[in-house]
Order: structure tokens, then sequence, then C-alpha cells
């Protein structure tokens, strides 16, 4: 038979027929196999643990399949409690796999200090975004007769005047006390040359 008639015979279109169904069927093998070692479409949702202590996200990832690892303690917040999970990747309802790592950090156990930067003469502009990137916060706003309108004159917390270089905790708030520009200088030129009782000459 010459090949031009094994080509058109029935013979050759009987094989090409079971070629294509055995590769068909290799095929499918090949991709149930695929997605039985891959663990494919068997997914796990990733829970929320904000709130959690570690031994909390321990026992809940446990009967997840899933891990964890600790990252770090971030700056206290006051929203969580302490030694709770604050962050966490991936985020709650992130579809993953089983074995999955899911990354946290732990807030701190309470505000750390800083020290009490020099507002002193600053103006009140200057001084509230100095404040804020310390972790501290603006407290009450007092105004005393002075020359320098807005200047910082004093600071103070929880009533007591703060120095330079005090220590006080992040978050804390701080009370200004800045100049209400009203005094003129004549009023202070006359309070300097008006004597004093001390000043007088004593009457004999």
């Amino acid at each position: 038979m010459s090949l031009r008639n094994y080509l058109s015979s029935r013979v050759f279109f009987g094989q090409v027929f079971v070629a294509l169904v055995i590769l068909a069927v290799l095929s499918y093998l090949f991709m149930h196999w695929l997605t039985f070692t891959t663990d494919h479409g068997h997914e796990i949702t990733v829970p929320n643990l904000a709130k959690l202590t570690e031994e909390q996200v321990e026992d809940k990832l446990d009967e997840l399949d899933l891990d964890y690892v600790l990252l770090d303690s971030v700056d206290y917040n006051s929203d969580f409690p302490k030694y709770s999970v604050v962050e966490q990747d991936p985020l709650p309802g992130a579809k993953v796999k089983e074995g999955r790592k899911v990354y946290i950090k732990i807030n701190a156990s309470g505000f750390s200090s800083v020290r009490i930067p020099d507002l002193i003469d600053k103006t009140y502009r200057e001084a509230v975004p100095t404040l804020k990137a310390l972790g501290l916060e603006e407290g009450t706003i007092t105004y005393i007769p002075n020359l320098g309108k807005d200047m910082v004159l004093e600071m103070r917390f929880k009533g007591r005047n703060l120095k330079v270089g005090d220590r006080v905790l992040k978050a804390s708030k701080i009370d200004l006390v800045l100049g209400d520009g009203k005094e003129s200088y004549m009023e202070v030129v006359d309070t300097l040359a008006t004597p004093t009782p001390e000043q007088l000459p004593n009457e004999q």
C-alpha cells in the first residue's frame, strides 16, 4: 500500500483516533494529579486576629492548619489591649493555602516616654507640629498678656510647669501658655518706669 493510500485509509484514521483518545486520557490524569499534589481549589480564609493575644492567635491558626510569625511589637495603641495583635499580613478575609504563615505585630505594654522639646519663644504654629512629631498632643491653650503674640511662654502637664528635657509618656496632652500680643511697648516702658514700694525713698 502506498503512503498516499495509507493516509487516506480507515486504519490510519483509526490509529489517529486512538492516539487522540490516549492523549486526552493522559492529559486528564495529569491535571488530576497536579490538582491533588498542589491542593488546588482548597483555600483557607484568613481570620481576623486583631486584639487577640499571641496564645489565642496560635490556637486559632492551629485549628485552620495555618502558622504565624511574630515580627515585632509596635508603639502602644490605646485602641488595642496590651500584647494583642495590632497588624497582620495577609489581611483578614484573604484566601491562602494550608500551612501559610500569617505575619503579626503585637501592641506594646504601654506608652514609651519622650523628652519635652524646647518650645519656649517658638510660635504656636511651630510648637504644635513638633509635639505631634514626638507623639504628644496639644492640650489646653491659655493666653496671658505679652508682646509676643502666639509665642510659647510656658509648657504645662497636669497643672505643673515643664522644663526642657522633662520626660512624659507618649500621647500626653501638653498645655501651652501663649502671649496674647496685647501688651504694648509703652505699657512695658510704663511698668518699668513706675517705682515699686521698695524703690520709693523712706520718709523720715
